[in-house]
């Protein structure tokens, strides 16, 4: 269809594209959403939010516990970096194998974009498993559970948000959750150390960011799950490598992981693919119900992870873990509860306090009738 209109001062073209034509790319199109050869969008949306979150628990759980097993192996933990860099390398080639397999191998996302999030992938996956070198596994957890932090600062400095009390409770409660937290590991945990907490931080501040660029990036150019993961990974195995050779950290890192080939490469490859399997679950959530809900999920991973690494894992216990762990458990809570007032309806004080007068009301006048 073509409407033209002239005139001495305008001219008007308006056309619309036939079947036949491609679509621009960065138009949002009903594509399908693929993930590990599940067409997802053959499903409802409580079955696709079922088949994500199962995705996303099991291989998780599974990677959680493939990353403390690596670390704990005796003299790997100054190699953080280096098991990124093999990390990276993986998710590039399973990337690269998975894009081959669909039919568009289009890149739509623009290169600019993707090192960004490489840049903040970096961040996020290097310094945390650096961070483990110097704390407890469920101390490195509880940091990651608390983004709201990061993000509810960056919004009242940067862009001058102002936040509902259901946020500013939610981020008293994991901030205090997250101090009771770390003081009870400094006095249990015998490898503590402050720059644990300080790497860990780091990549909390990158981890908040990132879940917002992917959404809007995959949203604005329709990008698929595999291509995201190839570019932004690959990217990012450059930047480490980069970062590697100029601080002579590749050398020692390689001379000992071909000493343990099969507890570090070998682990690294099975830690590496259950790690790619659920940032593609990840990735879908993203696209299909957005950052928020992902956010949600990804964190009950997390917790259900801190569980796991005290019963598979022998370390020093103490019920400080627990109330400060239910502390953030609390103000996760408050935050998915400040982004859904609208379908969370909870009685407020002035309301219980008005259905107990009014039943005390009507029990006095039945006694008198």
């Amino acid at each position: 269809m073509d409407l033209k209109f002239t005139s001495a001062r305008k001219y008007v073209s308006i056309s619309v594209p036939s079947k036949s034509q491609t679509m621009s790319p960065h138009i949002k199109s009903v594509d399908d959403v693929i993930v590990l050869g599940i067409n997802l969008s053959k499903f409802n949306k409580p079955a696709q939010f079922f088949i994500c979150v199962s995705g996303v628990f099991m291989f998780y759980l599974i990677y959680g516990y493939l990353q403390e097993l690596i670390f704990s192996v005796e003299g790997f933990k100054p190699f953080g970096w280096y098991l990124t860099l093999v990390q990276f390398g993986f998710y590039s080639v399973f990337g690269l194998i998975e894009l081959q397999l669909i039919q568009d191998k289009r890149r739509r996302i623009p290169g600019k974009t993707y090192m960004i999030i490489a840049f903040l992938t970096v961040g996020t996956m290097g310094l945390s498993n650096t961070s483990l070198g110097y704390l407890n596994y469920p101390t490195q957890v509880i940091f990651k559970c608390c983004k709201l932090i990061p993000v509810m600062v960056g919004g009242v400095f940067i862009q001058g948000k102002r936040y509902n009390i259901a946020d500013v409770s939610a981020a008293l409660c994991m901030s205090l959750g997250l101090i009771w937290f770390t003081l009870a590991d400094s006095t249990v945990a015998p490898n503590f150390n402050l720059t644990g907490v300080v790497l860990i931080s780091l990549a909390l501040c990158a981890d908040a960011v990132i879940g917002n660029v992917q959404e809007k990036a995959m949203k604005l150019h329709n990008g698929s799950n595999s291509e995201m993961v190839l570019y932004s990974y690959s990217i990012g195995f450059l930047y480490i490598l980069f970062g590697l050779t100029c601080t002579s950290g590749l050398s020692p890192a390689v001379a000992f992981c071909s000493q343990h080939p099969i507890q570090t490469y070998g682990y690294a490859f099975l830690f590496s693919l259950t790690g790619y399997f659920g940032i593609s679950f990840v990735l879908a959530l993203i696209k299909i119900f957005g950052a928020l809900l992902a956010v949600t999920v990804t964190t009950g991973r997390k917790a259900m992870t801190i569980v796991l690494s005290f019963l598979f894992f022998a370390k020093p216990f103490t019920f400080q873990y627990v109330w400060s762990g239910l502390l953030v458990v609390l103000g996760i809570f408050l935050n998915v509860y400040s982004k859904n007032m609208d379908k969370i309806k909870l009685p407020s004080l002035h309301g219980i306090w008005k259905r107990n007068v009014e039943e005390r009301k009507t029990r006095t006048l039945s006694q008198t009738v």
